[in-house]
């Protein structure tokens, strides 16, 4: 099985997703849309950013690698009645039976990053957006202590075995360097790319910091294969710990809820 697909259909991120979708909404809203728009979200997840896009009125099509999160995705839809709204199956590296300049806008919201050739999804985005189009991307942030997912992926690793030869590390595209150099591969020239830093919340009222890692560790893939590892050289309790501690630091709320601030990196592409 492919490995990107393989992490993300290991768990269910739907009940991370669940913490996200304020986030989503304010995301699409600060996009600024105005139909009619045709719209491609990349690693849609379950529709975070793709229901708040189809309610405003655009024609999105969601693409996942994950298969268990394009059927949640279209039960999503089903259920609001969104008949523009459509997911499928599909890889970022590649995106087969995708039309060449077919969308107004291409968004990927902290999915595409995840891809494991991004020179190819630089390519791939480039193609299937229309000319006078834009691409927008959120990216985690590598390093930035007030980047959550960031240091949460950064403590999963330390206790996970070395990546195989040849690994790009996703948080690279969190880095302004390697994404004029992506799209400019693409053909983009560097005065049409811009980036600057926004914060995302991950807000739940009614669960703790201890529930809300409870769920990385049980349904984030990242998190997931770091419990395992952890469980085969005895350090399970040790990184419960540094996750709880990181959770329990960048937790805003003061009633026992959760709302945890997570800088990133939203890049606007004019291909």
């Amino acid at each position: 099985m492919n490995p990107n697909k393989e992490l993300w259909e290991k768990g269910d991120f739907t009940q991370i997703a669940a913490f996200m979708r304020q986030s989503g909404e304010a995301v699409v809203k600060s996009i600024g849309i105005t139909t009619p728009l045709r719209v491609l979200d990349l690693g849609c997840g379950d529709g975070t950013t793709a229901v708040p896009l189809a309610l405003l009125g655009a024609d999105v099509v969601g693409i996942d690698i994950a298969e268990n999160l394009v059927d949640a995705g279209n039960k999503r839809a089903a259920a609001a009645g969104l008949k523009r709204l459509k997911f499928q199956v599909g890889d970022a590296c590649n995106l087969e039976g995708v039309d060449d300049r077919s969308f107004d806008l291409t968004l990927s919201i902290f999915g595409a990053m995840f891809a494991p050739r991004p020179f190819d999804v630089a390519k791939e985005m480039v193609r299937v957006t229309k000319p006078g189009g834009r691409i927008v991307m959120g990216n985690w942030i590598p390093n930035d202590p007030t980047s959550f997912v960031s240091q949460l992926l950064k403590i999963s690793s330390s206790f996970t075995p070395p990546p195989p030869e040849g690994f790009v590390s996703p948080m690279t595209w969190g880095v302004d360097a390697n994404i004029v150099e992506r799209f400019g591969k693409a053909g983009v020239p560097k005065e049409r790319i811009s980036t600057v830093k926004d914060t995302y919340y991950f807000v739940s009222p009614d669960k703790s910091p201890t529930q809300f890692i409870d769920l990385f560790e049980r349904f984030y893939g990242p998190t997931m294969n770091a419990v395992a590892a952890a469980k085969n050289s005895g350090k399970v309790e040790e990184l419960h710990n540094q996750l709880l501690e990181l959770a329990k630091a960048q937790n805003k709320a003061t009633d026992g809820s959760t709302s945890i601030p997570a800088t990133f990196l939203r890049v606007t592409v004019l291909p």
